[in-house]
């Protein structure tokens, strides 16, 4: 357990930066329609809370599951649906999505809180080893890598969500668990090619994470105009 507040501060501000970074990137796309700062504050937050919740269950999975593709897809899957039930436990049954692009706009906000605190527990252990420049590499690469990950895999289901608001019957149901298992699927392979041969794959996959950024853009272009 590590008690220095020095290192725990810097671990948390190599977190919370990077994903501060992300949400003004990704709020600057809904520019025309500002969501209340205090609950993306709580939403922030209640994102950072549920990597609390995921880790028993990460461990579970682990020592329950013996195939490994497996253990990956259902650590993607267990962290995909408690990002999204800490936005339900605000926004259920509120007048605060009103439109379709206020979906992916809380649950990258959520997304990013959960990469924040996530990213404080990978830099601790480099920082209290006085590894500065692994914990500043591993702090880029999550900051380019993880975290811009956990943004467009929510931002997935979050766009399938707002596209079911202006649907009618079985597309209503049938988005939300699509965008569901889009977003597990890219969770799944990002994890699966950075653990295969220690990351060596890094420059690929995060060019395919790219790709995929682009096209979750355009994505909010249509939720924009459908808003």
């Amino acid at each position: 357990m590590i008690n220095d507040p020095k290192i725990l501060g810097l671990a948390l501000l190599g977190g919370i930066i990077p994903s501060l970074f992300w949400l003004w990137f990704w709020l600057k796309e809904d520019s025309k329609s500002s969501e209340p700062k205090g609950l993306l504050t709580v939403i922030f937050i209640l994102g950072m809370l549920a990597v609390i919740f995921v880790l028993p269950v990460q461990k579970f999975i682990q020592d329950g599951i013996g195939q490994e593709q497996w253990q990956i897809i259902l650590w993607a899957s267990a962290e995909e649906i408690i990002k999204y039930l800490a936005v339900l436990i605000v926004l259920h049954k509120t007048a605060y999505i009103d439109e379709p692009l206020d979906w992916p706009i809380y649950l990258i906000t959520a997304a990013l809180g959960f990469a924040a605190l996530e990213n404080m527990l990978f830099l601790i252990k480099p920082l209290s080893l006085n590894e500065a420049t692994v914990g500043l590499l591993t702090g880029q690469l999550r900051f380019l890598g993880s975290t811009l990950l956990h943004a467009v895999s929510s931002g997935i289901l979050g766009i399938s969500l707002g596209l079911s608001m202006h649907s009618e019957g079985l597309k209503r149901k049938w988005y939300p668990l699509v965008g569901l298992i889009l977003a597990v699927a890219l969770h799944s392979v990002f994890n699966f090619f950075i653990m295969r041969n220690n990351g060596s794959d890094f420059l690929k996959v995060f060019a395919f994470l790219w790709v995929v950024t682009i096209i979750i853009m355009l994505l909010f272009e249509k939720l924009r105009r459908m808003s």
